[in-house]
This record gives structure tokens, C-alpha cells and sequence, in this order.
């Protein structure tokens, strides 16, 4: 059986796929339950070691991944092995990058670029996506 995070729980965006992806704050603590199998760090530094796979995106507050080609690799990495894993995404608040790479993962799950932060809002929270150029960001994205 594969693993994969609780539907009903706190964070975790249900994909139209079926797939799961939790999104949360690293200034709270880590959340009651299992811990990730892999995450995606979006951060302006390297994240705090974890005793899981992960990958880092340098990624500033406020603005867009340092390297978007990077970052589509990485998102797309995070997509796919969501259908089998419990994946992570995760930024310093929990809202603005991470919004945006969950809706970025919505549009790789076939969700219209257009309709992605209104999907990611409705179903993750309703302040993701913080900044116009992180929207902009999900309408680009491919």
C-alpha cells in the first residue's frame, strides 16, 4: 500500500489525481502524525538537516525560485512521487511559496494554469499565493 498523508488532514492538498501533498510553516513545529517521505524546501538559505529525502530550492521570501528550471525539475520530481509517498512542501510561513509550488503541482496534475491559485486558495488556504509575480508565476508555469 502506498504512503500517502491523511485526506482529512490539517495542510494536506488533495490533488484531482487522488494524489496528497501537505503544505506547511517550518516556523511550527512538525505536525502530529507521520513524517514526510520527501520534502521540497523553498527557502532563501539551506534548510535545517531532517532525517528525510529532500530537496532545497533557493527560494527568497516574497519572490520566485532562484532557478525556475530547477524548480520545475523539482516540482515535477515532488508530483510524481506523490502518487506512491507522502510528500511535503514547505517554506518559512507556509503560504506564499509554498501556495505557489502547490498550485504549480495543481497545473502538473491538470488543473488550468489559470485556475491553479484559485484551486490552491479553495482547498489549501485562502491567503496562498502572496504576491502578483507568484501568481504570474503559476499562469507561466509548464
Amino acid at each position: 500500500m502506498p504512503a500517502t498523508w491523511e485526506a482529512t488532514a490539517a495542510g494536506v492538498l488533495g490533488l484531482p489525481s487522488g494524489r496528497l501533498v501537505r503544505g506547511r510553516a517550518l516556523r511550527r513545529p512538525l505536525p502530529p502524525g507521520p513524517p514526510p517521505s520527501f520534502a521540497v524546501y523553498l527557502l532563501g538559505r539551506p534548510p535545517p538537516a531532517v532525517a528525510w529525502e529532500c530537496r532545497w530550492l533557493r527560494w527568497p521570501d516574497f519572490w520566485l525560485p532562484a532557478d525556475r528550471t530547477a524548480a520545475t525539475g523539482v516540482l515535477r520530481e515532488a508530483w510524481g512521487r506523490a502518487e506512491t509517498e507522502r510528500v511535503e512542501i514547505a517554506c518559512g510561513g507556509g503560504l506564499g511559496r509554498t501556495g505557489t509550488a502547490l498550485a504549480c503541482l495543481a497545473v502538473l496534475d491538470g488543473v488550468p494554469n489559470s485556475e491553479a491559485v484559485a484551486y490552491v486558495r479553495e482547498r489549501y488556504s485562502s491567503r496562498a499565493v502572496e504576491t502578483p509575480w507568484q501568481g504570474r508565476f503559476v499562469r507561466r508555469f509548464r
